[in-house]
């Protein structure tokens, strides 16, 4: 199992070879957009044109297995709500029918269900024997709260998964190396998992713990895989890199100040 790197011209996005159904991590190569956004923009509130926007999606989905019209998007609020979506809610940023949440899962073939990030993770999962899937976005504060596991336990309520099944991937997001924060976020993270949350906090070696201005460094892969061992997942693909150390290659929140696109991690069941 592996996290692998498609190339068709100029784009580029990754895939995981654990998921056998069309599926994607996007970078931000390949794209219309231009600017500051160049160039493979997939947010529709970056600033950018909405027909690049759905061009970038067309020149994506085309590529990998999903038509832009039956995409499914969300209004992401770092929460823990996951929401079973279908056929009637694709092509929800026009129709308006966008909800606040930030996972969705699926059993309906034609649906391509998308969790955008720009540093945030962002989570693939896959039932191939109940042929059901989800899409996740895990901010620090969802990662906190368990989104991830959240997810599973959707799939397992709307359709019988059994976590054992499931085969997850991990996409690109920012990494241990560069996501430095104060005591919160360690501290939601350690409320929430106990000391299975050490391994993926580092603190500055000449400081007291949890001193108001001690710098951590928090690896939210590692957590996010915690929690989907926690929920029975067996098969978990992790995405090595950092959006916040390729800026040229993947949009960072924390690198440009928010000046940016969006990438988005995309599944579909065919």
């Amino acid at each position: 199992m592996s996290i692998q790197t498609v190339r068709t011209g100029d784009l580029e996005y990754l895939v995981s070879t654990l998921i056998d159904t069309p599926h994607c991590f996007s970078t931000r190569r390949g794209g219309v957009s231009e600017g500051y956004l160049a160039s493979l923009n997939l947010g529709w509130r970056r600033g950018d044109r909405e027909e690049n926007v759905l061009q970038n999606f067309r020149i994506l989905g085309d590529a990998v297995g999903f038509a832009p019209e039956d995409i499914v998007v969300s209004e992401q609020i770092h929460s823990t709500i996951v929401e079973r979506v279908g056929r009637a809610d694709r092509n929800s940023h026009f129709r308006g029918t966008s909800r606040e949440r930030d996972g969705i899962v699926t059993d309906e073939p034609e649906v391509a269900l998308v969790a955008y990030g720009a540093d945030c993770p962002t989570i693939l999962l896959y039932d191939p024997v109940h042929r059901a899937v989800s899409a996740v976005h895990a901010g620090w504060r969802g990662t906190a709260a368990g989104i991830a596991a959240r997810a599973v336990e959707k799939l397992t309520a709307e359709y019988g998964t059994d976590p054992a099944d499931v085969r997850a991937a991990i996409g690109p997001c920012i990494g241990r190396c560069c996501f430095e924060t104060h005591r919160e976020v360690p501290d939601a993270m350690l409320a929430a998992l106990g000391a299975d949350a050490l391994p993926a906090i580092d603190r500055e070696s000449d400081a007291a713990p949890y001193d108001g201005e001690v710098h951590f460094h928090v690896d939210l892969k590692l957590l996010n895989a915690i929690w989907l061992r926690r929920a029975g997942v067996r098969e978990i693909d992790v995405c090595p890199d950092c959006t916040a150390c390729e800026p040229e290659r993947f949009w960072s929140h924390r690198r440009t100040n928010g000046h940016r696109g969006s990438l988005a991690a995309i599944i579909t069941l065919k």
